[in-house]
């Protein structure tokens, strides 16, 4: 039985082969495409679970076929082919909805667990839309219903309603247990997530901000590292200083975090929030340099709390934490720079709470 469908779109034969054999090994059928008009057409007449998508085709723009790839298939993943020096191609692709990237030229590990990873995110994109259809064939049966029988309606809507709740809260679960997985991985982070979540909720109360924006704020801080899982982790557990590409890198979780939410359309202000809890108040952040209040009001408290958290915990590049007085000196410091006046001013007054 196969593993799954691959088409690789490349130009240069030598390392669309190797990929193809490596994942043929394993038990995958593929088939190359060796230009970008190629690739359409063979997308377009066979099955297809993941796309290997050279970023350098010269005869049709990747980005374009990205984005016409997504317009036939929601859940089709794709999986960009860089040269070594070209992690900069990565951020608007990843923008398109690439899934990750592999380097040329590939190494057969990690074009297999690239691969393996792909397979499960293709899985679990398609049996969320399968879900979401269900209810909304559900719902379309019940308001039928609803014209010969009102009492059956009602009685079947409340069914309905508990499960999209049931189906939200097991969503929510398996979401969750992924991201404690990923600060679970490095010894370092284990708690990190948790401490973020204490630190805003605090900050949030104070604030006097409603329930639902600081359940919002909660969810967001429990999945901000989601995309720390297509981080290498030798680049998350360095003890020295980041390159500049692998800094690069690891600038593109927060996007990617963000992919990987988008199914689940309920956890809209979730998903903004995780997005642009890395932007700065003065425009200098990542992944698209929003500034003052274009950022969500609970990315802006984020921002304070993840920061506070990292530099009061042991890190793979500085094992001795701030105290806290440090801490709370260089947040001070950063106040209208890095982070918002306002959401400084409160952390101040309620950090000797943490």
């Amino acid at each position: 039985m196969s593993e799954g469908k691959i088409l690789i779109i490349d130009s240069e034969e030598k390392s669309s082969s190797l990929i193809r054999i490596i994942l043929m090994n394993r038990g995958f059928d593929v088939n190359i495409a060796y230009n970008g008009k190629q690739g359409v057409d063979s997308f377009s007449t066979n099955r297809v679970d993941i796309v290997y998508l050279a970023m350098t085709l010269s005869d049709m723009d990747p980005l374009y076929m990205i984005r016409e790839f997504k317009k036939r298939d929601l859940n089709i993943i794709i999986v960009a082919l860089i040269p070594q020096d070209a992690i900069n191609l990565m951020q608007e692709a990843f923008s398109h909805g690439v899934y990750d990237y592999v380097k040329k030229p590939p190494q057969p590990e990690e074009v297999y667990f690239t691969t393996r990873r792909a397979m499960l995110q293709r899985k679990y994109l398609i049996n969320s839309s399968l879900a979401l259809n269900s209810l909304e064939e559900r719902n379309i049966s019940l308001q039928r219903q609803n014209i010969m029988l009102a009492k059956r309606i009602e009685e079947s809507t409340k069914n309905l309603t508990q499960l999209y709740e049931d189906l939200r809260d097991t969503y929510m679960r398996t979401i969750k247990a992924l991201a404690q997985a990923i600060d679970a991985r490095d010894h370092y982070t284990h708690s990190h997530s948790e401490n973020v979540t204490k630190y805003a909720d605090i900050m949030a109360v104070e604030m006097g901000l409603d329930t639902q924006k600081i359940e919002e704020i909660t969810d967001a801080c429990q999945l901000h590292d989601l995309g720390k899982i297509g981080v290498h982790d030798y680049i998350l557990t360095k003890a020295g200083k980041l390159t500049p590409e692998e800094f690069e890198e690891v600038k593109l979780h927060a996007l990617k975090g963000a992919q990987i939410l988008e199914p689940l359309t309920f956890l809209e202000g979730v998903i903004r929030i995780v997005k642009q809890h890395h932007e700065r108040y003065d425009g200098q952040g990542y992944p698209t340099g929003l500034k003052g209040e274009q950022i969500d009001l609970g990315a802006r408290i984020m921002a304070v709390a993840d920061t506070y958290d990292a530099m009061t915990s042991a890190r793979p590049y500085r094992t001795t934490p701030l105290a806290k007085e440090e801490a709370v000196a260089e947040i001070k410091k950063c106040s209208g720079a890095q982070f918002d006046p306002k959401v400084v001013a409160v952390f101040l007054k309620v950090v000797n709470r943490f």
